[in-house]
């Protein structure tokens, strides 16, 4: 598996598959989420608000409480792509190169990521 994501900390994303993918939300919707950590070793990603689980956290100190707590879990780096904001649909991506700076763009409109 390469080492190297189309993804990065902070984007704003959309997913592909499953019971948050576009064919499963209203026409015109897209159920987007802002990416809080990147695992590029092991090619996953958690996004903000998607694929939520339910943790049983023990109390490890004393006063301390526990409980159940809903977290985000990871999902896999292939399963999202990158929301285009005038598109307004998840887009792929090519690298424009000015003056020596790489900035990402939308592949089919051109818009700036």
């Amino acid at each position: 598996m390469s080492n190297k994501l189309h993804i990065k900390k902070g984007d704003t994303v959309v997913l592909n598959v499953g019971s948050f993918s576009n064919k499963f939300v209203k026409a015109g919707e897209v159920k987007t989420g802002k990416v809080l950590e990147v695992s590029p070793k092991e090619g996953k990603v958690i996004v903000e608000g998607i694929n939520m689980v339910t943790k049983h956290v023990k109390p490890r100190k004393q006063g301390e409480t526990g409980g159940i707590v809903k977290a985000e879990a990871p999902i896999n780096a292939c399963k999202v792509s990158i929301y285009c904001p005038k598109c307004k649909k998840g887009v792929r991506t090519k690298v424009k190169v000015e003056d020596g700076k790489k900035t990402r763009v939308c592949a089919k409109c051109g818009a700036e990521l």
